[in-house]
């Protein structure tokens, strides 16, 4: 029967990860292990899976469980999180978990119904006769909650399972996704503004590993420039775990720039070099792709033309996520996972340093390829890795 401090769980369940063929298990293991990293720093959690959801138990009173609930909900692969309370498979025992566990929901609602899942098949009521007495006995503990099976105020959930059923209100939506670690591993190229510390979460999102590049400019960037980008690649360890961000030293390559080629290509050209030398870095650390936060047409380097211009000079593929959205999407999934604020902060980056005035949207790759020829880019490159610094970020 239920016991008055019987202790709360998390039900975790799978999204894409399910749709797996043969390879299923490793992505699943790939999540457990996930969010038993990300458990970790709340308490003490048994994690495992069964029935294609993943339940998190906490293992004494000092579990900190608000702080558990969020770090779950930032899981990429998992799609919903429930609060729930295990209690035995009987009808009686559900009901009487559910009136006590779910009182405050009761008390504020005029309707309710109960929606079951039977994931233990030999358990001897199917999912509409559990719903059908547990119901009945609902509808007689609180006699001033109607039932209403088409649009109540609260849905009970039952989930019959093999270990124990388990009575838990709507569940909280979750990241979605992939798990980290299962769509390689690729480079982002980090700026301070908003566009890209959004590129690099869609592509965790997708199950992509990130180490992160960042180029500043001293003296024409600040400190205060580089916190923020730091800042912003914490903020973004809530959803995909601890990274290293590659901070290079981009002056000496701006002012040749500046000194030696058309006013017209400075930035693509200092695009050209960006994705060089991340290109290097992503070597480097075996990654296998860079990520970018350009979207056509927002600027002048990325019309199709200067994209094209751009990526020219690497062999690895360049995952562009933002590419078909306008500002406002953009600045709307910025805010939902919490990096706008930051973003928007009043330090320029190395990208607004010597901007020209009147840039090139159409370029022709000979003709920025005659510009650049002016520059030794075998040596500003060296150069610029040799004055390279990594900064491991955690959540």
């Amino acid at each position: 029967m239920f016991e008055e401090n019987a202790q709360e769980i998390f039900l975790l369940k799978l999204g894409e990860v399910v749709l797996k063929g043969l390879n299923r298990r490793s992505f699943e293991d790939k999540l457990v292990s996930n969010v038993c990293r990300r458990v970790r720093r709340c308490g003490s959690f048994n994690v495992y899976l069964r029935q294609s959801t993943i339940y998190v138990e906490p293992q004494n009173a000092q579990c900190d469980m608000a702080e558990a609930l969020t770090a779950c909900r930032q899981v990429f692969g998992v799609v919903s999180v429930a609060k729930a309370v295990p209690c035995a498979k009987d009808v009686t025992a559900i009901a009487d978990t559910a009136a006590r566990y779910l009182k405050d929901e009761f008390a504020a609602a005029k309707t309710f119904k109960v929606e079951s899942k039977r994931a233990d098949k030999l358990f001897r009521l199917n999912s509409i006769q559990i719903s059908q007495q547990v119901g009945g006995i609902l509808a007689e503990r609180f006699p001033d909650v109607a039932v209403d099976v088409h649009k109540p105020d609260l849905t009970v959930y039952v989930e019959v399972r093999e270990k124990a059923a388990y009575v838990h209100a709507p569940a909280a939506p979750g990241a979605g996704g992939l798990p980290i670690g299962m769509g390689g591993r690729a480079v982002s190229l980090l700026s301070g503004g908003i566009d890209s510390p959004v590129s690099s979460w869609m592509m965790a999102r997708r199950g992509v590993e990130l180490e992160m590049v960042h180029f500043v400019s001293p003296p024409y960037t600040s400190q205060q420039a580089l916190d923020k980008v730091l800042e912003l690649a914490r903020l973004l360890t809530a959803w995909c775990g601890r990274m290293t961000v590659h901070v290079i030293p981009f002056t000496r390559i701006q002012e040749e720039i500046r000194k030696n080629c058309p006013e017209e290509y400075f930035t693509l050209i200092m695009r050209r070099f960006m994705m060089r030398l991340a290109q290097t870095v992503a070597k480097s650390v075996h990654a296998g792709a860079l990520v970018t936060g350009e979207s056509l047409g927002q600027v002048a380097s990325q019309t199709m033309l200067s994209l094209g211009v751009t990526e020219n000079v690497t062999d690895l593929p360049v995952l562009r996520p933002l590419i078909g959205m306008d500002k406002v999407e953009i600045i709307r999934l910025s805010r939902e996972i919490g990096t706008f604020e930051t973003s928007i902060l009043p330090y320029e980056d190395c990208c607004t340093v010597f901007t020209p005035r009147h840039p090139c949207t159409r370029p022709r790759l000979e003709d920025v390829q005659a510009a650049e020829a002016a520059l030794d880019v075998q040596a500003l490159m060296d150069e610029a890795m040799a004055g390279r610094t990594r900064v491991r970020v955690k959540p």
